[in-house]
């Protein structure tokens, strides 16, 4: 069984509002052989306590937007070092980067299918770049 396409457009739009608030280490994971609870993980990295929150803000705010979605939980651990969303299908980890190494998830999960996720904002800013260095060399 693999996670339901529900749970990975979820789990994309969290992603991308993490992105999109400059959280690192974006790592989604299809739990769902090993987890009947939730089909995926999404997994980021904050480098301080008030970028934990403002990701945790962007992603529930992206998902009432959106998906007209809210957490069933929401739980936080050391202040804001690590916080917790469930949103049943998908589980949102937002980490401060030293509580992720301390927890180790990544490694937890690591057996389960990881669901390559691409940042828009970058790709979009890649495309940009290599398009004006395109009308650059045609202008030489």
């Amino acid at each position: 069984m693999t996670a339901s396409e529900t749970a990975k457009t979820l789990a994309f739009s969290a992603a991308q509002a993490a992105a999109d608030k400059k959280a690192f280490a974006i790592n989604l994971r299809d739990v769902t052989s090993k987890i009947a609870l939730t089909d995926v993980f999404v997994i980021v990295s904050a480098s301080n306590e008030r970028q934990v929150h403002a990701v945790v803000d962007a992603v529930e705010e992206k998902l009432i937007k959106e998906h007209d979605t809210r957490p069933l939980r929401r739980e936080g651990k050391g202040g804001e070092q690590w916080v917790l969303l469930d949103y049943n299908e998908i589980v949102v980890h937002v980490f401060h980067k030293e509580a992720r190494d301390y927890y180790g998830l990544d490694g937890l999960w690591k057996d389960c299918p990881e669901i390559e996720f691409v940042d828009e904002t970058e790709a979009e800013r890649v495309r940009r770049a290599e398009a004006a260095e395109g009308d650059g060399e045609d202008v030489e």
